[in-house]
């Protein structure tokens, strides 16, 4: 006798607090508004101020509330106070340099570190008490393929992400006991304004002309030659957040269009 198919019930988040850095664009931004259309409240939190208006603009047809916060991540303790009492943390704000280490500019790597690992440290630091009273909370940290893979002229980078699948890992171990899961996803070249940004850059430090970087460069190790699209990404982070997920932790979900089976 065959047995039936488990009930899917829709995401609700109603109830919960999310805290979604680098929040005003790209991949934030899709998170931001995918786990409010599931109920939660989202303190969105970025520098870009006509980001976030623009973010809570969007907002109110959902289901959740989103909450603009002005907050520069290199001002680590007030990161920390900001995740104080969250439920869901996405840790996702990130920025790019592309150089060759000789020419790398040392105030760059510094401020590299300190946003993509040293920030996220310190908001699970400040969401964990919260987390561990209840004995429920998710941490999802947006790695990348560059959490797994180098790529040269990158440095600061993939410094900073193959640091947060370290910290990720820790979490989830020392979360296990108390409810919290702790996850990255790991998507390849997403179409945001962080990779549009890096085109020039990455024409120059490898020789092709700006229009050849999306296909000789960005995608040359992907099977499907596309870019992934930002929703693509927050589905899975939401999905991550979900209880059917309560079981899944100190893993990294790979969206690389195969990058890494090679």
């Amino acid at each position: 006798m065959t047995a039936p198919h488990p009930t899917v019930t829709p995401l609700d988040l109603g109830g919960r607090t999310a805290l979604v850095t680098g929040a005003a664009s790209g991949i934030g931004r899709a998170c931001a508004l995918r786990l409010a259309a599931a109920g939660a409240k989202v303190r969105a939190v970025d520098r870009d101020v006509p980001g976030l208006d623009a973010l809570a603009e969007a907002a109110p047809a959902l289901a959740g509330a989103v909450e603009p916060h002005v907050l520069d991540l290199t001002d680590l303790d007030a990161a920390e106070q900001l995740a104080a009492g969250t439920d869901i943390l996405v840790n996702n704000a990130g920025l790019q340099c592309v150089r060759p280490i000789e020419e790398f500019p040392p105030d760059v790597f510094h401020t590299v570190l300190t946003v993509m690992l040293e920030a996220p440290f310190r908001l699970i630091r400040g969401a964990l008490p919260h987390m561990y009273a209840q004995r429920w909370g998710r941490i999802v940290n947006l790695s990348s393929v560059h959490g797994l893979r180098a790529s040269a002229y990158k440095s600061a980078y993939v410094a900073a992400k193959h640091g947060l699948e370290g910290l990720s890992k820790t979490a989830a171990l020392e979360g296990a006991p108390h409810g919290v899961t702790s996850n990255c996803v790991n998507p390849g070249y997403v179409r945001t304004p962080l990779v549009e940004a890096q085109i020039a850059d990455q024409a120059e430090a490898h020789g092709v002309p700006p229009e050849r970087v999306l296909a000789d460069v960005l995608l040359k190790d992907s099977a499907l030659k596309r870019l992934i699209e930002p929703a693509e990404v927050a589905e899975a982070v939401a999905y991550l957040c979900a209880p059917h997920a309560s079981f899944i932790t100190g893993t990294s979900l790979v969206l690389d269009g195969g990058w890494t089976a090679h």
